[in-house]
């Protein structure tokens, strides 16, 4: 799928094991978000003023941006830089390099291996406006604007093809609360209770031990498990589905084989769709548009 900063993406095989996320990949929360779990992930990024209420474990590097707080221990496989007025209630222990902003508190100390650098912002600043302010004096107007060329760029961090990202201002617990829409992948096992203020999206063999509530649409591929309530507009459940509560939409298309243990309720329509019928029809209509045709000799080529 492509990157969409309103999106909560919860990649391939994510697991909420208890009081821990555990994600085969990066780890990305967004500005003044809350999540009331640790996170086991290749890497770990956080914005500004975030919260995790729990460990963070890495293999490889953290980042966590201004005034952030993190109730737990930070372990790190790799290097950290932790930005200015950031809390960490617990140990930070690291492999690499530490890199630690100004106002910052550890509360149980910290071990690096690599170096360590303290910065101080505000001198940073003094120097460097002393230094355009001597280039102008002796001239070099180029200099200068190539300097803050350079100075307003955004930092750009690659991240792997597999990731967590919570978007800005929302919240992971047993009540979350996602400020756009959610993206969950294939086999993952999700806890809690979620408002989306968007569609969802949920793929194959996924569970969420807890309900959806979302103001978009609703599809879930086959095999899924929900123990609680769905509710939504448009509202698809293909087969093997298991429903433990109520099902409550606009319009709700599901398969004949998927179970409901509640009531179904939808003002526009329930339809039982037959998955065979569908694929059927899809070839009739590829037939006579002759797509099948150009097919076959596609993979004669």
């Amino acid at each position: 799928m492509a990157f969409n900063r309103k999106t909560f993406v919860i990649p391939d095989g994510t697991i909420f094991d208890g009081k821990t996320i555990k994600v085969d990949g990066d780890a990305i929360i967004g500005n003044s978000c809350s999540v009331d779990f640790g996170i086991e992930a290749d890497r770990f990024f956080a914005g500004e003023r975030a919260k995790v209420k729990g460990n963070i474990k890495t293999n490889g590097d953290v980042r966590i941006d201004l005034f952030s707080f993190i109730e737990g221990d930070i372990i790190c496989g790799g290097n950290a830089y932790i930005g200015e007025g950031t809390s960490i209630h617990g140990k930070l222990s690291l492999k690499g390099d530490l890199d630690v902003g100004d106002n910052v508190e550890i509360t149980e100390g910290f071990e690096a291996k690599g170096w360590i650098n303290i910065r101080s912002p505000i001198p940073f600043i003094i120097y460097v406006f002393l230094y355009l302010i001597e280039l102008l004096k002796r001239g070099h107007s180029e200099e200068v604007e190539r300097i803050l060329q350079e100075l307003d760029k955004d930092e750009m961090i690659a991240i792997s093809e597999k990731y967590l990202f919570l978007p800005n201002a929302s919240i992971i617990g047993s009540e979350g609360i996602i400020q756009g829409s959610l993206h969950v992948g294939k086999k993952c096992k999700i806890l809690g209770n979620y408002k989306i203020k968007g569609n969802a999206f949920v793929d194959e063999e996924s569970i969420i031990i807890g309900s959806l509530k979302c103001s978009g649409n609703i599809v879930m591929e086959k095999s899924v498990k929900i123990e609680g309530n769905i509710e939504g507009g448009d509202i698809t459940i293909k087969k093997l589905c298991t429903i433990g509560g109520n099902v409550i939409g606009k319009k709700i298309e599901m398969g004949k084989d998927a179970s409901v243990g509640g009531i179904i309720k939808a003002p526009d329509g329930i339809k039982f769709f037959d998955e065979k019928k569908k694929k059927m029809k899809k070839k009739v209509e590829r037939f006579i548009e002759k797509v099948d045709v150009v097919d076959e000799v596609a993979e004669l080529l």
